[in-house]
C-alpha cells in the first residue's frame, strides 16, 4: 500500500483537495497508476486500493501550483520519486508544502 499527506506549512493546516498521481517507472517511461485528491486532513490512502502494485521506482506528483493557485507559487508541482522493495509493508510519503519550498520523507 502506497499512501501520503500533505502538511501547508505556511498555513500550518492540512492541504486538502491537492490532486496527486501515482506513476511507476517502467524502462524509459512513466506509467500513470492512480490518481486522486487529499481529503480535509490532508491525507490519501486510497491510491492504491484498486490497483496492483510490487517492487519498482514510484513517483507521486503533488499538483501544487492549483493548490497555491491564490498566490504565485515557486514550484507549480513537486515530483517525489522512490523505491520499492518490499510491497508487504505499508509506504507512507508525507509532503510539507509552502509557496516556496518543500520536504519530504520516508513515514510510518
Amino acid at each position: 500500500m502506497i499512501t501520503t499527506h500533505v502538511l501547508d506549512t505556511a498555513t500550518g493546516k492540512p492541504a486538502a483537495g491537492m490532486s496527486v498521481v501515482l506513476a511507476i517507472h517502467r524502462g524509459s517511461d512513466w506509467v500513470r497508476l492512480a490518481s486522486g485528491h487529499t481529503d480535509a486532513q490532508g491525507r490519501l490512502t486510497t491510491l492504491t486500493s484498486e490497483t496492483a502494485t510490487g517492487p519498482g521506482v514510484y513517483r507521486l506528483t503533488f499538483d501544487t501550483g492549483t493548490y497555491h493557485r491564490d498566490v504565485n507559487s515557486f514550484f507549480p508541482e513537486v515530483q517525489v520519486i522512490f523505491s520499492v522493495s518490499d510491497m508487504g509493508e505499508h509506504v507512507h510519503v508525507p509532503l510539507l508544502v509552502s509557496p516556496f519550498g518543500y520536504s519530504t520523507y520516508r513515514g510510518t
